[in-house]
Order: C-alpha cells, then sequence, then structure tokens
C-alpha cells in the first residue's frame, strides 16, 4: 500500500495566518494551543486540498486574513502514492478561487483523483438531532471521497433543480420545458442515489468484522416520500406526475435533495438521535474510521484525516484507543485540542505543533509531546 502525506504546507494571509509553514514527517500531526489561536483555521487550509468548499464550506472572499483582504493562497507538497506532487490553491480579492497540480490550471476532480481528505469536526456533532439536510452534506463528503465525480452529478442535479424551481414558482407550463430538465434532474439523480447507497455498502463492510473501540452505525437512506428509484426513467415518471402538486408548493418536493440518513447504534439497536452526547460522537468516529480503512482498500492509501478537537466527550481511554486505530490505519491525521496533555498517549508516534496568537496573528511552532 502506497502513501498519502503532506510533506510541506504553506498558508499566505489564510484566515487568522499571515505567513505559515509546516515541515512534515508523514506521521499524525497533533496541534495545540488556546481557543481562538487558528488551529482550525490550518485544518480548513488543509480541507481545501479536496474537492468542494472545505469544512466550513466558506466562500473564497470570507478566507482571506483581515484586515488586509489581499486575497490569500496555500500551498502544499502532497506525497500521492508513489508521486509527489505541488498543489497551489487561492483567491484574489473579488474572484474565485483557483487550483494548480505540478504548475498546470487543474480542476477539483483533478484534485480528487490525487487526495483524499476525510474531516470531523465539533459542529457535526449535531449531525443526528439537526435537520436532513446536515445528513445528506455528511453522506455527500463520504461519497465524493470514494468517487469524486459525484460532486459534479450534484451540482448538475441542483443547477437543473433550481431551474425546474423557477419554472414552478412562475407557473409557466411547457410541458417540453419541464421534461427537458427532469430528464436532467432524473439521469444525475439517479447516479447520486446510487453512489449513496454504494457508499453505504462500503461503510458497512469496513465496519464488518473490524476490530474497534468504536461502536458500530448501522446506516440507511431514507426518502420521506418512500423508496426512491434509482433508475433515471421512473424519477423523470415521478417528476412528470407530480407537477402540479409541485408547482401548487412552488418547489420540487420529492427526489434525492430530500433524503435522509439513518444511523443506528447496532450493539443497543438505539436510534442515532436517542444516544447520549457521548455515544453519538463514538458513532462519528466509528465513521470516519470506517470511511477511512475502506477508501485505503479502493484508493491504495489511507486518507488524511482532519479531527478537530476530537478530544472532546472521549475520556483518557478512548482517547488512546483511538491514537492507536490511527496508527495502525496509518493515516496521516490531523488532531487539534487546547492542551498537549490530551496527546499524551501519542508519544513520539506523532509530530507536535503549538499554534498561538501574537498581536492578532496566528504563529505556528514545532512543540514537544509528553
Amino acid at each position: 500500500m502506497g502513501d498519502l502525506v503532506l510533506l510541506d504546507l504553506g498558508l499566505s494571509h489564510f484566515r487568522s495566518h499571515r505567513a505559515a509553514r509546516m515541515a512534515l514527517d508523514g506521521r499524525p500531526v497533533a496541534i495545540w494551543g488556546p481557543n481562538g489561536a487558528g488551529k482550525t483555521n490550518v485544518l480548513e487550509a488543509i480541507s481545501l486540498l479536496s474537492p468542494g468548499r472545505g469544512l466550513r464550506r466558506a466562500g473564497a472572499e470570507e478566507m482571506a486574513r483581515r484586515p488586509e483582504g489581499l486575497g490569500w493562497k496555500i500551498t502544499a507538497t502532497l506525497k500521492s502514492l508513489w508521486q509527489v506532487h505541488e498543489v497551489e490553491t487561492w483567491a484574489e480579492p473579488g474572484a474565485a478561487r483557483q487550483l494548480r497540480i505540478d504548475g498546470k490550471a487543474a480542476t477539483q476532480v483533478m484534485l480528487g483523483n490525487i487526495a483524499r481528505v476525510l474531516w470531523l469536526v465539533p459542529t457535526m456533532d449535531r449531525l443526528w438531532l439537526e435537520g436532513a439536510e446536515g445528513r445528506r452534506r455528511f453522506l455527500d463528503r463520504i461519497t465524493m471521497s470514494f468517487e469524486p465525480g459525484h460532486a459534479e452529478q450534484a451540482l448538475t442535479y441542483e443547477k437543473a433543480m433550481r431551474e425546474r424551481n423557477r419554472l414552478l414558482r412562475e407557473g409557466l407550463g411547457d410541458p417540453s420545458w419541464f421534461a427537458a430538465l427532469e430528464g436532467q434532474m432524473a439521469e444525475a439523480g439517479a447516479a447520486m442515489t446510487a453512489a449513496r447507497r454504494r457508499s453505504l455498502s462500503r461503510l458497512a463492510a469496513a465496519q464488518e468484522g473490524a476490530e474497534t473501540a468504536f461502536p458500530r452505525a448501522d446506516l440507511a437512506l431514507l426518502d420521506p416520500e418512500g423508496d426512491l428509484p434509482e433508475d433515471p426513467e421512473s424519477l423523470a415518471t415521478l417528476w412528470s406526475a407530480g407537477r402540479r402538486r409541485d408547482m401548487a408548493a412552488g418547489r420540487t418536493l420529492t427526489g434525492p435533495h430530500r433524503a435522509d440518513l439513518c444511523g443506528v447504534y447496532a450493539a443497543k439497536g438505539a436510534p442515532a438521535d436517542q444516544c447520549s452526547t457521548g455515544e453519538q460522537k463514538a458513532l462519528l468516529i466509528s465513521l470516519i474510521l470506517a470511511n477511512a480503512r475502506a477508501l485505503a482498500g479502493d484508493f491504495g492509501a489511507p486518507p488524511i484525516l482532519l479531527l478537530d478537537e476530537v478530544a472532546a466527550h472521549l475520556d483518557a481511554a478512548r482517547r488512546a484507543a483511538l491514537y492507536d486505530e490511527i496508527c495502525a490505519l496509518g493515516a496521516q491525521a490531523f488532531m487539534t485540542g487546547t492542551g498537549v496533555e490530551l496527546f499524551e498517549s501519542l508519544g513520539n508516534r506523532a509530530q507536535g505543533f503549538v499554534v498561538s496568537d501574537v498581536n492578532g496573528c496566528s504563529e505556528i511552532s514545532e512543540g514537544s509531546l509528553p
């Protein structure tokens, strides 16, 4: 099996970091410092080395350091399997984010072919308690990790659906317009649903028989309208038959955009939303680890993991178990916490960095683990 690791990371005018560089050796990385120092900003920068808008889903303008507003840039040296790539992504003021791989302009799908990045952030702790949109986004990130092209299918679907919704609101009833848009939605929507279900099967297989300290989560893709067809013809028929109802509502009421992810704590048979806060956190960690194990087999190397404040709601024994699993997997995990003591059980298996705030500017320096 090959490696997928960052060897070097540079930040320029990104969030709270005016200029920062981290030289990395492939081991897991522990990052500590006080709240507000800029630890999560480092993880966000790394998340932008994968397709999508990063772990905060922020726009390009939001990432520029204030008050300068000069734009921002992230540079990275990435070892992917047996090749080394130079990756740059940046945004000038008022312009969209750009990407270059090995000196050439690149698409996000091309980035997904060389880099797989998974993350767990505190806002995801409420995954099972919030609305279905957050769970769909969580599942789609997992699906994109397996199939980077899933992002393009989702964009195609959303674009066609927005146009159909506009026609519905305006009461425009030309059947040929609707049929054309519904045909586009059906092709992309069927591919989305099939990819999501393949991802759930891969997660189930990765959890089956795995020796882990974290509980197994049984997952299912549900639709409030019943079983969602996977074939384009059935989807197109569904929307064609529902035009009058959708027109009354002013939006598309059925389809992959309404699907929900259902989770169950397998050992207890308890729905995830009825589990304790600690159990919900453990279930999320279990899914991220299962995703990483499955990707290691698919991609040929374990993904890069971003675990923000991962120690929250974990006791010392479970923290140690998590670190052991990360090291056994061989993943380069970037983990943040407020104190170095949270990473004591890692010892020399990880690199350490301290992030501090100096006059409103984040600074990164190497640190020693206990």
